[in-house]
């Protein structure tokens, strides 16, 4: 397995509300890409939908990985204006729970 020694990644699961639509949730999905390709210090957004068959995940649905060259640089992300903005629009009336894991990668 290959690993990328020199990201840091900042890991991020959400449950969404009862009252969340599926359209309002897609907006998330595409308004979360849009902002990590905006902001220069991201260096890689991955996601995705819950698929696991073990049902551990506590009504967790979606995980988000955005990697970063340094902590220093999720130090710069997370109190960005244009992050503090996406979550003040889409993550605070629609998220029920989150779960925040912070990495760098270990041998």
């Amino acid at each position: 397995m290959s690993k990328q020694a020199d990201f840091y990644r900042h890991v991020v699961l959400f449950k969404f509300k009862d009252a969340a639509s599926a359209e309002t949730i897609a907006g998330i999905e595409s308004a979360f890409r849009a902002l990590c390709a905006k902001l220069p210090f991201v260096k890689g957004f991955e996601w995705g939908r819950n698929s696991s068959p073990e049902r551990l995940n506590e009504g967790f649905t979606h995980c988000f990985i955005i990697s970063f060259a340094t902590p220093q640089a999720r130090d710069n992300y997370l109190p960005h204006p244009d992050h503090l903005t996406f979550c003040q629009r889409w993550l605070d009336p629609n998220v029920e729970k989150v779960c925040v894991v912070d990495f760098a990668a270990c041998d």
